[in-house]
């Protein structure tokens, strides 16, 4: 049988992908270690590898060790053919990167956000993506794409369909930002975000199944089970900051009674410290206190920590994952929340569930729902280098 022309041009652009990404994940390495890790033929290997030399995605590096006879040369991946740009949109503030194809940092910036309306946010948000972009260095690619992580849901067309903490509904940010810049734009909850940033670049490194929990001025929650961040049934996900954990508990800004996020957040902090007279404290002067020996601060964090981990003990009873990361601003408390966190979580959760659930503290930082962003972007890149 023969193939027709779409046929072939559609192996080529998968057999490319399949080469693409063994220099990727592998690089350095020659052309006949690609033939055999893929299980292409030597010739096919020879004329992909030479089309993505072309395209400056791939450079041959010098020679590597010879097993007698030619040394073999090795192949690069190009990093700098192409530059992503990724946001984190908090509640009141903006981080953005500019990073290389390997998510390698060239510029970093942040900015205060003192607005929450949608019109305002898009006036601060465009002009500080535009400093990002004039960084980056001339390329082949330019730049491929731009990342977003924002507070709140999104569908599957980039829409933010409601943001409680931001008062958003309905708001079009991705039609908005790539009519702006004719760049393809990706747009996740900061949760997702942050899991895929710490699964790709942080503590999350080879982990295949893992509950990322943010905590700040709410509580996001990111999976990644199988390796794959898992979407709902309409795209998103992980609203389980407000599963409820008190019953007849305080009333929530998404309309339900109780919710995790009311008793164990950045937010839950500030509120408990100003009704015992830290009204002027933010969680900065908070946390001072508790490192100068504040007892009354340091038990306030205890109480966090348990709240924490009686959702993180539900969490571990449904998804049994590998591990649980904490992140956000919060995770800055981890010496007086841990051991609050660890002994609620062995109390509550169930004996089998905890056998092979580690417990985790962000290694990004802040960065987890930036660099996060930016791996959506160029992660979405490379997917299209395979389709086009």
């Amino acid at each position: 049988m023969s193939m027709t022309t779409g046929d072939q041009a559609m192996i080529k652009r998968i057999n490319t992908a399949i080469v693409l990404e063994a220099i990727l994940r592998h690089a350095p390495l020659s052309r006949a270690k690609i033939s055999e890790t893929t299980g292409l033929n030597k010739a096919t290997v020879s004329s992909l590898v030479q089309d993505l030399i072309d395209n400056k995605l791939v450079a041959e590096t010098g020679t590597g060790a010879s097993s007698g006879g030619r040394k073999p040369v090795m192949l690069e991946f190009v990093a700098d053919a192409g530059y992503a740009v990724g946001i984190d949109l908090g509640v009141n503030y903006m981080r953005g990167v500019l990073t290389d194809l390997r998510g390698n940092v060239v510029s970093e910036r942040m900015t205060a956000l003192t607005t929450v309306d949608p019109d305002r946010v898009f006036g601060t948000l465009r002009p500080f993506i535009q400093q990002l972009m004039d960084e980056a260095p001339d390329s082949p690619f330019g730049i491929v794409g731009i990342g977003v992580g924002v507070p709140g849901l999104v569908d599957r067309n980039g829409s933010v369909l409601f943001a409680p903490n931001m008062d958003w509904r309905d708001v079009p940010l991705r039609e908005a930002l790539s009519r702006t810049f004719n760049l393809p734009v990706m747009i996740d909850n900061e949760a997702n975000a942050g899991a895929l940033g710490e699964q790709r670049f942080g503590i999350g490194r080879g982990i295949s199944n893992i509950v990322y929990v943010s905590v700040g001025i709410g509580i996001g929650t990111g999976l990644i089970l199988q390796s794959r961040l898992y979407k709902g049934s309409s795209g998103f996900s992980g609203e389980i900051g407000h599963m409820t954990i008190e019953a007849g508990g305080k009333p929530c800004r998404c309309g339900n009674l109780g919710c995790w996020e009311l008793y164990a957040s950045e937010q839950a902090l500030l509120e408990q410290a100003a009704e015992l007279g830290y009204k002027d404290k933010d969680l900065d002067g908070l946390l001072a206190a508790a490192e100068a020996g504040d007892e009354s601060v340091a038990s306030l964090l205890k109480r966090i920590g348990e709240y924490l981990g009686i959702g993180i003990a539900n969490i571990v009873n449904v998804f049994n994952p590998n591990a649980v990361i904490i992140a956000g601003r919060l995770s800055r408390a981890r010496p007086w929340l841990e051991e609050a966190v660890k002994d609620t979580l062995e109390r509550r959760a169930l004996g089998f569930h905890l056998r092979n659930v580690n417990v985790l503290y962000a290694e990004l930082g802040d960065r987890s729902a930036v660099m996060g962003a930016v791996e959506m972007a160029i992660s979405s890149f490379f997917e299209r280098l395979k389709t086009s």
